[in-house]
């Protein structure tokens, strides 16, 4: 742990995969959830977006994700 910086080795990247066409779903959910996290896509084409969030929220928003109405494959 950073003792000088708190939270400092708290983030988290999510990789991620969903259906092209769900992507700005996705995007507009997070960011709904506000504080949970943020995406951004890595590739439109495959669906590959990336999920920043952080440890302590992680369990919250991988829950909500896990109950959208499309698939959510997280890659890491």
């Amino acid at each position: 742990m950073n003792r000088e910086i708190p939270y400092a080795d708290s983030d988290v990247l999510i990789k991620a995969q969903v259906p092209r066409t769900e992507i700005q779903m996705l995007v507009k959910y997070v960011e709904g959830l506000g504080h949970l996290g943020v995406v951004t896509t890595t590739d439109r084409m495959a669906g590959e977006v990336l999920i920043q969030t952080t440890r302590y929220t992680w369990p919250e928003l991988k829950k909500a994700l896990e109950a959208m109405p499309f698939e959510v494959v997280f890659r890491n």
